[in-house]
């Protein structure tokens, strides 16, 4: 069977695979994807390449539903990385911050899952398009983990902060 994606195809495959490990490796690593630590920053540099490499992609000769949350991420990452000096947010930028590296990458996730399902195997994807009950059934999982992590890590950071709090006030 031949390759149906284009070089700027593949580029944009390998280095958005590239972004989604990174990321599961920070939150795996720190428990949230930190944009002020290497892990992080490298994330948002394969995370901003992946949307503008995606850009120019179009297999159906016009912008699919991919164009525009590539857009949105493009639009999430600088709000998620100033975060923290956004002071109208007060004691909940550290809240915001997480919530919004989290949406990005569930936001990569999306295309991910659909061209995954309509792609693969070759020579007999799994799903015919989009719309096919197991690409619905994908994303519909892709949001209860979505969903599940948020709540855990917003959990965890607020027991560590309550925790900072209390070794604060000891001192």
């Amino acid at each position: 069977m031949p390759n149906h994606l284009s070089l700027l195809g593949i580029i944009h495959t390998a280095i958005s695979i590239l972004a989604i490990i990174t990321a599961l490796y920070a939150l795996l690593r720190d428990g949230k994807i930190n944009p002020a630590n290497g892990r992080g920053k490298l994330y948002v540099l394969l995370t901003v390449i992946t949307c503008l490499t995606a850009l120019p992609i179009m297999k159906t000769g016009h912008p699919t539903a991919g164009h525009p949350l590539a857009v949105i991420i493009l639009a999430l990452l600088p709000l998620a990385i100033y975060a923290p000096s956004f002071k109208f947010l007060g004691k909940s930028e550290a809240y915001v911050q997480v919530f919004l590296m989290s949406l990005t990458l569930f936001l990569s996730f999306i295309p991910a899952v659909v061209e995954t399902l309509t792609r693969l195997p070759i020579s007999n994807p799994i799903a015919s398009g989009p719309n096919d009950p197991i690409v619905q059934t994908g994303l519909m999982i892709l949001l209860a983990v979505f969903v599940i992590g948020i709540v855990y890590q917003l959990i965890k950071l607020r027991s560590r902060q309550k925790h900072a709090n209390t070794v604060d006030l000891a001192s």
